[in-house]
């Protein structure tokens, strides 16, 4: 078997950015996802589109999130598979995995992380479940990208779940597309359909707690893409209620169906197309780390010494007990930036964590957890782990100026 200098787990857009940035920096990687291609929620849960991250400077647009996102965003531009900021998900799975390969590294699927063991404070081996039985990886280091911070929390590390007061996460949505769809009468009766929506949740005829319907265009004609399914109060890091939440969406999925056919006349040759293959989560366990970041840093956007990302996505919570969604948006030039220090687990000396469960309270969460948010996070932390490796030292006391400046090389944008 491969000797790896630093092994990724989770092969979403923080998973795939770490293990790249790993790779061009020096460090043998492998990437290890429990599924058949690369992608995390794009691919899993067909979460769609990409949330824009651009600010105003002087009045003009700026980009805040670069760096090998910057570099997805143009392959698949070059593939006419990008219209905006939505994108064909079958061409994103083939271009992530042609820039894994290019970069270097290597790749497992269908292997499910269960076990981690350390010894005193170093991971020393993973064990994943396979079709083949059980796997066994070891290298000297390793990025936790798997959205739950499952392989932090295996180690032991300290973790949390949801919001304080009461460990609810933002509920989990079960999207879907229908074909068949005249999209642009829908988008003329949009405003009626959400109104008669309304009224049929007050009469009780929709259980679905969502407020109104979240829907979205797509790459081809005729097909409008659901993000619009709730599911409350259900635990993302327990089978048995991720069990129940997948029931639950699926019934919603039918209802807004039957609700939508029956009421426009846009809709009624519309046919279920697919649904996700499971349900989406914005929210779940996060590590406690070296620093906890705040809903206070991102509303004085605060700019750390160790910045490794920035965000300006806007503060949006979806409730977790029922209807509603809260936002806060960023002023035009304004952001706040992620510290290093959030990445590092407290009790584990080589490890970093990336994604959205990364340190942090559950309102900062709902800023920095959107995709090209969480891949700038996954390239600072594969580069900060190559250094680690190529020192031979801790996470921790890496050298951060030299991670800045690195990052900065790669077309990263700092907040410095």
């Amino acid at each position: 078997m491969e000797k790896y200098d630093v092994i990724v787990v989770g092969g979403g857009f923080a998973g795939v950015c770490a293990a790249i940035s790993a790779s061009e920096n020096g460090a043998k990687t492998l990437l290890v996802d429990k599924s058949n291609a690369l992608g995390g929620a794009a691919h899993n849960c067909l979460i769609n589109p990409f949330m824009p991250t651009h600010t105003k400077i002087n009045g003009e647009k700026f980009e805040l999130s670069l760096g090998l996102f910057q570099r997805v965003r143009e392959e698949l531009i070059a593939r006419s598979a990008l219209k905006g900021i939505i994108f064909a998900e079958e061409e994103l799975k083939y271009v992530l995995q042609k820039m894994v390969q290019k970069a270097g590294v290597d790749l497992l699927y269908h292997a499910y992380l269960h076990k981690v063991n350390r010894s005193e404070n170093n991971i020393t081996s993973l064990e994943f479940s396979s079709v083949g039985g059980p796997i066994v990886l070891s290298a000297p280091y390793y990025v936790d990208a798997t959205g739950d911070a499952q392989l932090a929390y295996l180690a032991s590390c300290p973790t949390r779940l949801g919001r304080e007061k009461d460990n609810l996460c933002q509920p989990m949505t079960l999207c879907f597309r229908l074909g068949g769809v005249d999209v642009e009468s829908f988008y003329k009766d949009k405003n009626r359909i959400n109104e008669l929506y309304k009224q049929f949740k007050a009469e009780g005829k929709i259980k679905n707690p969502r407020e109104d319907i979240l829907v979205f265009k797509m790459t081809y004609d005729g097909v409008l893409h659901f993000n619009t399914t709730r599911v409350v109060k259900r635990n993302p890091t327990d089978a048995f209620d991720v069990t129940k939440a997948e029931i639950e969406a699926r019934e919603q999925v039918h209802e807004l169906i039957d609700f939508l056919k029956e009421n426009t006349e846009s809709m009624k040759n519309a046919f279920l197309l697919s649904t996700a293959p499971q349900i989406g989560v914005r929210e779940s366990r996060m590590i406690e780390g070296e620093y906890v970041l705040n809903v206070n840093d991102c509303l004085s956007f605060r700019k750390f010494e160790d910045s490794i990302a920035v965000s300006n996505y806007d503060i949006d919570i979806h409730n977790p007990e029922g209807s509603g969604t809260s936002h806060y948006f960023f002023p035009d030039g304004e952001y706040f930036t992620i510290p290093y220090r959030s990445l590092i687990p407290k009790g584990v000396d080589n490890l970093l964590v990336a994604g959205r469960c990364i340190s942090s309270d559950h309102e900062a969460q709902a800023s920095y957890r959107i995709m090209p948010i969480v891949a700038n996070i996954g390239e600072s932390a594969g580069v900060a782990i190559a250094l680690a490796s190529k020192n031979k030292t801790t996470t921790k006391n890496i050298d951060v100026k030299q991670l800045q400046k690195i990052l900065q090389s790669r077309n990263m944008f700092l907040g410095l």
